[in-house]
C-alpha cells in the first residue's frame, strides 16, 4: 500500500539541527597528522561563533590512529570520533559520518592536512548569504603534488567525468567541500561514488558552485592514490551515467540497445527466410547464426528493462518513496 511521503516543515527542520557545522573527515592511517588536523578544525571555526561538530571516520586504520581518536574525544566534546571495524573504503567512510551528521551545513575534507580549515568559514558564509547555491566544491587552483602519478590522473579524470556528466568542475578530486544539509540526506555512497558527489547532488537538485582554496603540500603520512585510480574511474563512470539518465526509465537503457541488436537479427532472419523460400539452402550459412544470436541478445535486454521496470515500481510505490524533492525555501 502507497504511503505518501511525510512533509517536514521549516519550523521542524530547524529544529533538527543540534549545530550549525558538521564537519565530516574520512582517516586512514594518519596517526601523524591527526593531533594538527584536530587543533586546526578547532582553530578554524571556534572564532566564527558558529556551533560546530568534527566527525573523524577512522576506515580501519592499522597505525593507532582509531585509539588516538578515542585519546583526543575525551576533553573535546565537539569532536565525534567513529571507528569501523575494517577498511572499507573512502565512500563507505564518507557515508559512515553522514548518517551522524547533525549540522545545517556539512563540510567534509581529507586527514592529510593538505586542505586548510580555515578555508571553512567562508564556505560557510557563501552558503548562509547566497540561497541560489547548495553545495560548494573546492578547486586546487594552485596544487602543490609535484608527483606526476597524482597530477595526470586528476587531469584526465576532471575532464573526463565533466564531459560525461555534464556538471563542470576543475577539480573533482578535491575533498574540501561544503553542503547543505538537505543534499546530504537525499544521496548515498558506496562502493568508489565518493569521487562523483558533485554529479550525485546536482541528480538530487543542488546547484553547485566552484571556488578556489589553499592547497598544501603532504608532509607526514604516505598518499594512498596512484595512477591505478584513473582505470577505476572510468569504470564507475559508467554506473554514474546510467544513475543520472536511467534510473528512473531502465527500460529506456536497456529497451534502445536491445532494439539495436534485435532489429538487424530480425532482418537477417527476413532476409534467409526469402532466401529459403525461393529454394537456397541456408542451414550452413554463418549468417544465419549470426542473426538468431542478434535477436536473442536483443530480446534478453528488452526483458531485463522489463524487470528494471518493475524493480524501480517496487522500490517507489512499495516503500513508499518519491520519486522527487520538493525545494523549501523557508528553511533557509
Amino acid at each position: 500500500m502507497y504511503q505518501s511521503p511525510t512533509v517536514v516543515t521549516a519550523d521542524d527542520a530547524a529544529r533538527s539541527y543540534a549545530v550549525d557545522i558538521s564537519v565530516v573527515i574520512p582517516v586512514f592511517n594518519e596517526a601523524e597528522n591527526l593531533p594538527d588536523l584536530v587543533r586546526r578544525v578547532d582553530e578554524a571555526l571556534t572564532p566564527t561563533g558558529r556551533s560546530f561538530e568534527l566527525i573523524l571516520v577512522d576506515d580501519g586504520s592499522r597505525d593507532g590512529s582509531g585509539r588516538l581518536l578515542l585519546k583526543l574525544a575525551k576533553d573535546r566534546p565537539w569532536l565525534q570520533p567513529v571507528r569501523l571495524v575494517r577498511n572499507y573504503g573512502q565512500s563507505s567512510a564518507l557515508q559512515a559520518g553522514f548518517d551522524r551528521v547533525r549540522g545545517r551545513y556539512v563540510v567534509t575534507l581529507d586527514g592529510d592536512l593538505q586542505n586548510d580549515p580555515l578555508d571553512i568559514p567562508a564556505l560557510i558564509d557563501r552558503l548562509d548569504t547566497d540561497p541560489d547555491v547548495d553545495m560548494i566544491s573546492g578547486w586546487r587552483k594552485q596544487r602543490q603534488d609535484k608527483a606526476l602519478s597524482r597530477r595526470l590522473p586528476s587531469v584526465i579524470a576532471n575532464k573526463l567525468i565533466s564531459s560525461s556528466t555534464g556538471v563542470h568542475l576543475h577539480d573533482y578530486g578535491c575533498a574540501l567541500k561544503a553542503y547543505r544539509r538537505d543534499i546530504i540526506d537525499r544521496i548515498r555512497l558506496y562502493g568508489e561514488l565518493h569521487r562523483f558527489i558533485p554529479s550525485l547532488a546536482r541528480d538530487a537538485g543542488a546547484r553547485i558552485d566552484e571556488v578556489p582554496v589553499r592547497h598544501h603540500a603532504r608532509t607526514r603520512g604516505v598518499s594512498k592514490y596512484g595512477i591505478d585510480r584513473t582505470f577505476r574511474v572510468i569504470l564507475d563512470l559508467v554506473l554514474i551515467i546510467f544513475f543520472m539518465r536511467y534510473r528512473q526509465r531502465p527500460l529506456h537503457a536497456f529497451g534502445a540497445l536491445g532494439l539495436w541488436l534485435a532489429t538487424p537479427g530480425l532482418g537477417i532472419l527476413g532476409w534467409l527466410g526469402l532466401v529459403k523460400l525461393a529454394g537456397e539452402d541456408i542451414g550452413g550459412r554463418p549468417l544465419l547464426m549470426a542473426g538468431v544470436m542478434l535477436l536473442l541478445m536483443g530480446l534478453q535486454l528488452i526483458v531485463a528493462g522489463l524487470v528494471g521496470e518493475l524493480l524501480i515500481r517496487i522500490y517507489h510505490e512499495g516503500r513508499g518513496r518519491p520519486q522527487y524533492h520538493v525545494k523549501d525555501d523557508h528553511a533557509r
